[in-house]
């Protein structure tokens, strides 16, 4: 599946607190456990947060179930970007 880095603008989640970031752990949760029992391929990886934005890795059959993951969850995919490849300091390794 492909991958895709979102961009929220979520104002002052850089500084939510442990129980703000688990709630809202837990709403994308759920609206994701209703997505795949609608068998839509939707996963979230991880997402770092700084400042106004959080930046979330999904993998998802397309877009379009990013943008549904936006609206039912309530959080804002401010932008969403294919991934094409990945790098790493190995990847300057011959």
């Amino acid at each position: 599946m492909p991958r895709y880095v979102i961009e929220r603008d979520i104002p002052e989640i850089g500084s939510a607190d442990r129980d703000a970031l688990r709630a809202a752990s837990e709403q994308s949760n759920s609206v994701l456990a209703a997505m795949k029992a609608e068998n839509k391929n939707i996963q979230w990886e991880h997402s770092y947060v700084a400042a106004d934005k959080t930046f979330c890795i999904y993998i998802a059959d397309d877009e379009q179930l990013i943008a549904e993951h936006a609206e039912r969850s309530g959080f804002p995919a401010s932008t969403v970007s294919l991934v094409k490849n990945m790098i790493d300091p190995v990847t300057a390794e011959g």
